[in-house]
């Protein structure tokens, strides 16, 4: 298999939670370039109608649709979607996550817990039951965070959610195995517009924050280096993998 056929999604159909802008949206763009068709999702219609008119006009197959991944039926429904429009699912990618806020455990509220939770470990469990019951053969890959791995202070609630991710991602490996591969892609900080507002950031702060917390490669991340490692994971390339979680955070 030459290196083009290694990561050619041509005849695939991917869904990505969370497309229509940040980290979700690069993923989506990629996989298009890589050939799939695209079945977008997000709570605002907007945001992915104008993402799929960019995949479109760059001549991509892409399909909108709204979704609120904290609620089960309208996963369920994403799901049915794609299957009516592309046929099967083939790829589905677990995309969406957030924090409330950086928060003591001490001055951190239980909703604020609950609501972490429930966007970025519950809906992963559930965008992961939905896809395995609608895929004959593929790959899930679920989002998680370089926050996952050791201690988080002041965001505890978060950590914790993407721990789980990362425990749920090899657990259904071995459930879903051979015929669906299930991975995670560890992302490092990437300036999105949840990030600023969890960080309390403004674009001027990223050159210094990038060098205060250390990262070799001495810049943040972009939606396109989170989803290159997304396209390894969803093509040939990655055949043999399955339970892993890829960190990519510029070396830190």
């Amino acid at each position: 298999m030459s290196v083009d056929e290694l990561f050619n999604l041509s005849g695939k159909v991917a869904v990505i939670t969370g497309s229509g802008k940040g980290i979700g949206k690069g993923i989506a763009k990629l996989l298009s370039e890589s050939g799939a068709k695209v079945v977008l999702c997000s709570r605002t219609k907007e945001d992915v109608e104008e993402v799929a008119r960019e995949i479109t006009g760059n001549g991509g197959t892409a399909f909108p649709t709204q979704c609120d991944v904290t609620i089960d039926d309208q996963v369920v429904s994403l799901a049915d979607s794609a299957i009516s429009e592309f046929g099967a699912i083939d790829i589905w990618v677990n995309n969406v996550g957030g924090s409330t806020g950086r928060s003591s455990l001490k001055e951190l509220e239980r909703s604020d817990w609950d609501k972490t939770i429930a966007l970025t470990l519950t809906s992963v469990f559930v965008g992961c039951q939905v896809a395995a019951r609608n895929m004959q053969s593929g790959s899930i890959i679920n989002i998680s965070s370089r926050s996952s791995w050791g201690a988080v202070p002041n965001n505890s609630h978060y950590a914790a959610a993407k721990a789980g991710v990362n425990v749920l991602t090899s657990s259904l490996a071995h459930e879903l195995g051979p015929d669906i591969r299930c991975n995670a892609v560890a992302s490092g900080a990437v300036p999105t517009d949840i990030f600023f507002k969890v960080m309390k950031m403004e674009p001027e702060d990223l050159p210094q924050y990038a060098k205060e917390t250390g990262v070799p490669l001495q810049r943040l991340g972009t939606p396109r280096d989170i989803a290159g490692a997304v396209l390894f994971l969803c093509s040939e390339a990655s055949s043999w993998m399955t339970g892993e979680v890829i960190t990519v955070s510029g070396g830190r």
